[in-house]
């Protein structure tokens, strides 16, 4: 039951905001779409990335990154945005309740509960060199 309502209010807390699509961010950024070469525009309008495309590109395929990390080494500043998925995480426990038995016996009968809770986890991470993607990789959703 408890599900039900976390997903009823989720669902129209979502339906109330303006959410980003490809196809919002293309109109939002389209001087850089129009200059992507069309390999890389076939790539942005499926919603995939590659190695070598820009951060720009990245942007309108996949969006703001959930967070931006930003390091250096030996070859220089890198930046890694982070994207996060969400997943609901199941936690059963027992609890007892009165029930009445032969007419004015009280009983604890034991049940079993479950609750809930929303989870975040890193999707995908993508590190960005000199305005390019130099690497990207997506992640499982993690198992509890």
């Amino acid at each position: 039951m408890k599900l039900c309502v976390f997903i009823l209010l989720n669902s129209l807390l979502l339906a109330g905001c303006a959410t980003s699509s490809i196809e919002s961010r293309k109109q939002e950024r389209q001087a850089v779409y129009r200059a992507l070469p069309p390999e890389v525009r076939q790539l942005v309008d499926q919603g995939q990335i590659k190695v070598g495309m820009s951060d720009q590109a990245v942007y309108i395929a996949w969006g703001a990154p959930a967070e931006v990390l930003e390091s250096e080494d030996k070859s220089g500043p890198a930046v890694v945005w982070r994207y996060y998925g969400t997943w609901m995480q199941e936690t059963r426990y027992w609890a007892y309740r009165e029930v009445s038995r032969g007419g004015m016996d009280l009983v604890l009968e034991r049940h079993l509960l479950s609750d809930y809770n929303p989870r975040d986890y890193v999707r995908a991470e993508i590190v960005i060199v000199n305005g390019k993607v130099s690497s990207w990789k997506t992640l499982p959703r993690p198992v509890y």
